[in-house]
């Protein structure tokens, strides 16, 4: 699995026009599944995310987690295009996985991340969604379940 994980002052995402989620300081994560996804990194990834400590203490150094920040919020977007193969010009997702496979693993993601106590806010997957956001600092980690 790969996440692209923002620091976000606010998020929001818009399909069809109405709004499907909101939140407050937190983070949006763009999350994509991979071919050869099991459980085991939807664990992994949920767990790092979770446990990432990128707010800033007293000092101003990034040593809080979002829960020790009051910070527990995550906009989780469903992302397959975070494994296109750009060897061309027009990118192939052959990599990413089909919906049977990479919905419950995202579905998972989203429930390990509430089991930790965030509140968890999502798009569709599958949708053509509008994503805003305020970002803070900015920061953006990008994960990969292969190189945790």
């Amino acid at each position: 699995m790969k996440a692209v994980l923002t620091r976000v002052n606010s998020a929001s995402v818009e399909i069809d026009g109405r709004l499907k989620g909101s939140i407050g300081k937190g983070y949006l994560i763009l999350l994509g599944v991979h071919e050869d996804d099991s459980e085991a990194e939807a664990v992994k990834i949920a767990d790092k995310i979770c446990g990432l400590r990128i707010f800033e203490d007293e000092n101003g150094k990034m040593n809080l987690n979002a829960a020790a920040a009051g910070c527990s919020n995550i906009l989780l977007i469903s992302q397959f295009t975070l494994f296109a193969d750009c060897k061309s010009r027009r990118p192939g997702f052959t990599k990413a996985a089909r919906p049977d496979k990479a919905v419950p693993l995202y579905e998972l993601v989203i429930a390990k991340c509430r089991e930790q106590g965030f509140h968890v806010e999502t798009g569709e997957f599958g949708a053509d969604m509008k994503v805003d956001s305020q970002n803070d600092g900015p920061v953006t980690i990008i994960l990969d379940t292969n190189e945790l």
